[in-house]
C-alpha cells in the first residue's frame, strides 16, 4: 500500500476491509492524506470501538458506495451490492473481499470496482480519476502498472 500511494501520489485513499489496522497505519504515514476505510470481516475481532461496515458519501466530488463486501454477498454476484449503490445514487460502488481485481462501467454510468488486494494474489489496487467531479477513468493496477508510473 505505501508503494501505491508513493507512486501514485493520489488525494484520497480508500481501504475496502481486512488488516484494517494496516491502512490506520498507513494514515500515519501520511497524516495529510485523506482516508476513508471500511472493516472487512477478518477484522470483527481486532477493532476497537464502532466502525461503519459501509459509508456512501463524496469524496473527490463523486458520490462513492464502500464496502467490504462479506455483508451484501458479493462471492455469490453483485446483486445486492448494485441494488443498494443504485438505490443511495452512488457515482461508484467500490467493494473488496473476494481480493479478486474486478472494474466494470455499469450501463445506468455507475462503476463498479473491486482493486482486488494490495499485498496478496498478484497484488493490485484501484485507481479513480475524477475531474469536475465525474469519473474520467477507473482501472486496476497491477506491481507492474505502479512501477511505470
Amino acid at each position: 500500500m505505501k508503494y501505491a500511494v508513493e507512486r501514485i501520489k493520489p488525494k484520497a485513499v480508500i481501504h475496502l476491509g481486512d488488516y484494517f489496522d494496516d491502512a490506520l497505519t498507513l494514515s500515519e504515514l501520511y497524516p495529510g492524506l485523506e482516508f476513508h476505510q471500511v472493516p472487512g470481516n477478518c477484522d470483527k475481532y481486532r477493532l476497537h470501538g464502532f466502525h461503519p461496515e459501509t459509508l456512501c458519501y463524496h469524496v473527490c466530488g463523486v458520490k462513492f458506495f464502500m464496502t467490504h463486501g462479506h455483508n451484501h454477498r458479493v462471492k455469490s454476484g453483485l446483486y445486492s451490492l448494485l441494488r443498494d449503490a443504485n438505490a443511495a445514487n452512488a457515482g461508484a460502488v467500490l467493494f473488496g473481499h473476494t481480493h479478486e481485481a474486478y472494474c466494470r462501467l455499469e450501463p445506468n454510468g455507475m462503476w463498479v470496482l473491486n482493486p482486488g488486494a494490495c499485498g496478496s494474489y498478484g497484488g493490485s489496487v484501484g485507481l479513480i480519476e475524477v475531474s469536475d467531479n465525474i469519473i474520467t477513468s477507473c482501472r486496476v493496477l497491477r506491481q507492474e502498472d505502479l512501477e511505470v508510473l
